[in-house]
């Protein structure tokens, strides 16, 4: 039985770099090659969670130590926003992200289609690395 719990345990480990990094790595790539936007949406949603997920989780490092389920809650939420079937990371850029960015950003009638704070983040052409 002891062989059972040790690989269980392996298996649990691996799970996280897996469904967070593994698979979205490989999805990104796949979504840069085709011509749909839709799939671009769902990666470019997930790397921004990600990051900020994970910034918030050093941050907060020291309170959740004492959640001993944090692990789990964790891969089940990031499994949410990864796997296809769910579409999580779009659903939530989608449904909270970009109406904040409508209420702060302005109107999206600006130059190009592009609204003010959308054109603040980005970079300026005339200041490209080469």
């Amino acid at each position: 039985m002891g062989h059972f719990w040790t690989s269980l345990t392996y298996l649990h480990s691996l799970a996280g770099p897996v469904v967070m990094l593994m698979y979205p790595l490989y999805a990104s790539v796949i979504a840069i090659e085709t011509t749909s936007k839709v799939d671009d949406e769902q990666w470019l949603a997930y790397w921004i969670f990600y990051s900020f997920f994970t910034l918030m989780e050093m941050a907060l490092q020291p309170i959740l130590d004492w959640i001993p389920i944090w692990y789990d809650m964790k891969l089940i939420f990031m499994a949410w926003l990864v796997l296809p079937q769910f579409r999580g990371a779009a659903f939530i850029y989608e449904r909270f992200v970009r109406e904040k960015i409508k209420q702060y950003g302005g109107n999206s009638s600006s130059s190009k289609g592009k609204n003010k704070f959308v054109q603040s983040l980005s970079p300026r052409k005339d200041h490209e690395a080469y």
